[in-house]
């Protein structure tokens, strides 16, 4: 017997290969993940300029950061967005300001459709092979209660399937259906009970290895494994010579490892 669902994963057009540069935009969960790929010696970029919560946000990051990644993770938190009143523009961070000074509002799906479509048009203009893989942030707001929190992500998944319904080069990965639905408990969140756990996030990164890494990439993160356990090693006496004879190897391992030519 089988007492849980699996969310299937459909295979992309592409796949990360060894040491490749990614970009990472979007909420608190593009934070995790994206340092779970840095923990694995991919080359990333998390947010440059701040957590990003919505498509608009997530849009003006893109345009202001100026790389040209082949590989763009988007995660969308939330639809909802402030306006400052005086400008009428949408602010990425308001940077602790009086509330009064903002009007919260809430975009359509056509809304961040269009703001994503211009985040990924942007990324292709710099770079015609970029893919984006977009998923929603499986984190829950609680501040809208727990029936507008899911009228906010609703909008962001049908934003989503749009999106990849427009580009080939986009695809969606079901971060927010694997918590929700295949995990489905509580003990895979945080004592918030909003925000995944560390085990959660580590078993997303599983599931989305499984079928984003290319052969090269998952044998470099095999290899990887063991010289990372040692570098990580907590000695009880870090200044021995036997330690630091273990710690000379390990990182000689590293530089061949990294060295490596994968084809």
């Amino acid at each position: 017997m089988d007492f849980r669902t699996i969310v299937d994963i459909p295979k992309p057009l592409f796949q990360i290969e060894p040491l490749e540069e990614i970009l990472f935009v979007g909420s608190c969960f593009a934070d995790a993940i994206g340092q779970r790929f840095a923990e694995e010696h991919f080359p990333v970029t998390v947010n440059p300029f701040g957590v990003m919560y919505n498509p608009a946000s997530v849009m003006h990051t893109v345009l202001r950061c100026e790389l040209a990644p082949r590989v763009a993770f988007f995660t969308l938190g939330t639809n909802h967005v402030y306006r400052l009143k005086e400008t009428g523009e949408i602010v990425d961070n308001c940077q602790k300001r009086p509330q009064n000074l903002f009007n919260e509002e809430e975009l359509s799906v056509s809304e961040c459709v269009d703001f994503l479509a211009q985040a990924v048009d942007t990324l292709l203009q710099r770079r015609a092979d970029a893919h984006i893989m977009i998923t929603v942030s499986p984190i829950r707001y609680a501040k809208y209660g727990f029936h507008g929190s899911q009228l906010s992500k609703a909008t962001l998944l049908m934003a989503a399937d749009r999106l990849c319904q427009r580009y080939e080069c986009v695809s969606y990965f079901p971060a927010y259906e694997i918590v929700l639905d295949e995990l489905r408990d509580y003990r895979f969140y945080q004592p918030d009970m909003l925000h995944p756990s560390q085990q959660t996030v580590d078993y997303i990164w599983e599931r989305l290895s499984e079928v984003y890494l290319s052969p090269l990439a998952k044998q470099f993160v095999h290899d990887w494994q063991p010289i990372k356990a040692a570098l990580r090693h907590k000695p009880f006496h870090p200044d021995s010579e036997d330690y630091q004879q273990f710690l000379a190897q390990a990182k000689e391992k590293e530089s061949r490892l990294l060295s490596r030519v994968y084809k």
